[in-house]
C-alpha cells in the first residue's frame, strides 16, 4: 500500500497516460461469489399535513439459505437508512460502517428535492447499501436482514424495541470518561499509527474537497458565461455581410465548446465530487470508530488500575479484567481486518475517480 508521503511526490518511472495508470493500477478481479444482489430505484414523493419526504424501493435478490425468499421489494425513506446505520454501529463499534449521505449535501450545488438532488441521493443510497452487502461481516447483521425484507409497518414496530445507540454509547462515555480525558496509556502501536494516518488523511480529503468544488464552481461560471457569448456571433454575423460565415464558424465552435464543457462538468459532478466527499465522511466515521476502541481500552485500563489499589476486590476484578481483555482483543482484531479492507477499496475509488478524471480532461482538450 502506497503511503500519503509517497503519493505526494511524482515517479518519473509511473506513466503518463491515464490509460496505462488504470491497466498498472488495477484490482485483479476476485472470483467472488456474491449472493446478494440490492438495487435502490424509484423515488417517490410524499405529501402529508406534516411532512415531504421520498421514498425509494429497495429490490434485494438472493440465493442465502436464511432468507425466507429468493426475492424482496421494498419501500424505504432516507430516516430508515439513518436507522440502519445506527444499528450497525450498536452492533459493531469497532467495524467502519459505511457513510450515508448528509440530510442535506453538498451546499450550492443543488436543491433539496428537485431531481439532481434525489438522483445524487439514490446512488449514494445504493451504494452505501452495496457496501454494506459485500462487507464479510456487516452482510449477516439481523437488523440489516430486516431493513431488506420487512414491510413498512413490520419495520417501525422493529425500531421500537430497545434502546437505541445513542443512550446505550452515551452510558459507556460517561463511564470511562475520566479514564481516557488523557489519553490511552497502553495503547498498542499500530492504533495510534492509524490515529496518525486518519488525521492527516482527514487534512487532505477535505482539502481536496474544497478544491474540487472549487474547480466545479470555477467550471460552472466559464460555462454560463460561454453559453452567452456564442449567440452574440450569431446577432453580429447578420449585420457584418462579408465576414458572417467566420462569425457564424465561431459562433458553432463556441456551442461545440460549450457541449464539451458540460460534458466535463457532468464526468466531475457524477464521477469525483462524490467519490471525494463520500472519504471525508469515511474520515469522521474512522475517527469514531478508534475512539470506541480507545473507549474499551480505557475501561480496561481502569480496571486495572482499580485492581492495584482495592486488593479486598481483587477476585471480582480480575474477573472483569478478564472479559475485558477479550473485549479489547475482540475489538483490536476487528478493527485490525478492516481497516486493511477499508484501505484498499479507498486507494482503488481515488486511483478510479482521478484516472477518470484525467481520462475526461484529456478527451476534452482533444475535442
Amino acid at each position: 500500500d502506497a503511503s500519503l508521503a509517497e503519493a505526494n511526490s511524482f515517479s518519473p518511472l509511473i506513466p503518463t497516460s491515464p490509460s496505462s495508470m488504470i491497466n498498472q493500477y488495477k484490482f485483479e478481479e476476485e472470483p467472488e461469489l456474491r449472493d446478494l444482489f440490492i438495487t435502490v430505484d424509484d423515488p417517490e414523493s410524499h405529501i402529508t399535513a406534516i411532512e415531504t419526504f421520498i421514498t425509494y424501493r429497495v429490490v434485494t435478490k438472493t440465493s442465502r439459505s436464511e432468507f425466507d425468499s429468493s426475492e424482496y421489494e421494498v419501500r424505504r425513506r432516507y430516516q430508515d437508512f439513518l436507522w440502519l446505520k445506527s444499528k450497525l454501529e450498536e452492533a459493531h463499534p469497532t467495524l467502519i460502517i459505511p457513510p450515508l449521505p448528509e440530510k442535506f449535501i453538498m451546499k450550492g450545488m443543488v436543491e433539496r428535492f428537485n431531481d439532481e438532488f434525489i438522483e445524487t441521493r439514490r446512488k449514494a443510497l445504493h451504494k452505501f447499501l452495496n457496501r454494506i452487502a459485500d462487507h464479510p461481516t456487516l452482510t449477516f447483521n439481523e437488523d440489516f436482514k430486516i431493513f431488506l425484507t420487512a414491510q413498512a409497518w413490520e419495520l417501525s414496530s422493529h425500531k421500537k424495541q430497545g434502546p437505541g445507540l445513542l443512550s446505550r454509547m452515551g452510558q459507556t462515555v460517561r463511564a470511562v470518561a475520566s479514564s481516557v480525558r488523557g489519553g490511552v496509556k497502553n495503547r498498542p502501536e499500530m492504533f495510534t499509527e492509524m490515529n496518525d494516518y486518519m488525521e492527516t488523511f482527514s487534512q487532505k480529503i477535505n482539502v481536496l474537497d474544497k478544491i474540487a468544488h472549487r474547480i466545479y464552481k470555477e467550471e460552472r461560471e466559464y460555462f454560463n458565461e460561454m453559453k452567452e457569448y456564442g449567440p452574440i456571433h450569431t446577432l453580429w454575423s447578420a449585420s457584418e455581410e462579408d465576414i458572417a460565415d467566420s462569425l457564424k464558424g465561431v459562433a458553432s465552435c463556441i456551442d461545440k465548446c460549450c457541449k464539451a464543457t458540460e460534458k466535463r462538468m457532468a464526468g466531475l459532478s457524477e464521477n469525483l465530487l462524490p467519490i471525494i466527499h463520500e472519504y471525508v465522511l469515511y474520515s469522521e466515521i474512522l475517527m469514531g470508530v478508534l475512539k470506541r476502541r480507545d473507549l474499551i481500552q480505557g475501561e480496561l485500563d481502569s480496571k486495572v488500575d482499580a485492581l492495584a489499589s482495592k486488593r479486598a476486590e481483587k477476585d471480582a476484578i480480575t474477573e472483569e479484567i478478564g472479559k475485558l481483555e477479550d473485549k479489547v482483543e475482540c475489538a483490536n482484531n476487528a478493527l485490525k481486518a478492516d481497516w486493511e479492507r477499508w484501505k484498499q477499496n479507498m486507494q482503488y475509488d481515488m486511483r478510479s475517480a482521478f484516472t477518470n478524471v484525467a481520462e475526461n480532461n484529456l478527451h476534452y482538450y482533444e475535442e
